[in-house]
């Protein structure tokens, strides 16, 4: 996969990641290091789980990207939750 390719697919998957998590975003850089990163662990956890690609092309790796950037900033917010 070419550069240009991992920003269009980070940045469409954290934009998506952040509106559906409640936010507004972290900026373009921002979402797209979201989305970059829940790409790599998106796509462990579907090996993992012994899953493929459910769309065929780069709609899958939105896919892949998007429920990895959901999971990303789901542990990132339970991480900076004050403890009482």
């Amino acid at each position: 996969m070419d550069v240009l390719t991992w920003l269009i697919v980070g940045l469409v998957a954290g934009v998506l990641a952040s509106f559906v998590m409640g936010g507004i975003g972290y900026g373009i850089l921002g979402d797209i290091i979201v989305g970059i990163v829940g790409a790599v662990l998106g796509g462990f956890l579907f090996r993992a789980l012994g899953l493929g690609t459910p769309f065929a092309g780069i709609a899958g790796q939105i896919f892949v990207a998007f429920i990895g950037a959901i999971v990303l900033l789901v542990i990132l917010r339970a991480l900076r939750r004050p403890r009482a």
